[in-house]
């Protein structure tokens, strides 16, 4: 997996052209918290692809009338929502061991049954009691 400092390749104005904004647009979402772009040792701001996708959904958002809070609590949520899903998809992945382990030690009890289990042969009549 790529770091950030390699996959932000954009600086401001090339991302605010890309993105269909002012660079000052993009100022402002970093002052808010909207966005986080990486920064050079020497202080540039330097824009990913991801940082595009997400400048696309803020438009989106700010085009259906959300204020910028608004925007910021969306994303706030879709990270929560994020997170979330894939805690789900971790305690999925233990209960299927579990499950797994479960029916695993129950086939070894049944197993176990058969080394326990002794055949009676049916009785045979005495040939002392027949010969009295």
């Amino acid at each position: 997996m790529a770091s950030k400092r390699e996959e932000a390749v954009y600086v401001i104005s090339v991302a605010a052209e890309l993105a269909g904004v002012h660079p000052q647009t993009l100022r402002i979402y970093e002052r808010r918290g909207l966005i986080e772009p990486y920064r050079t040792p020497g202080g540039t701001r330097r824009y990913s692809n991801a940082d595009l996708e997400r400048l696309s959904l803020i438009q989106a958002l700010t085009e259906e009338g959300l204020n910028l809070e608004g925007v910021k609590r969306v994303l706030e949520l879709e990270n929560l929502l994020m997170n979330l899903r894939s805690k789900v998809d971790q305690l999925q992945d233990r209960v299927r061991e579990a499950h797994e382990n479960a029916e695993y030690q129950i086939r070894q009890v049944h197993r176990s049954y058969r080394s326990e289990i002794v055949l009676r042969r049916k009785s045979l009549p005495d040939v002392r009691e027949k010969q009295e």
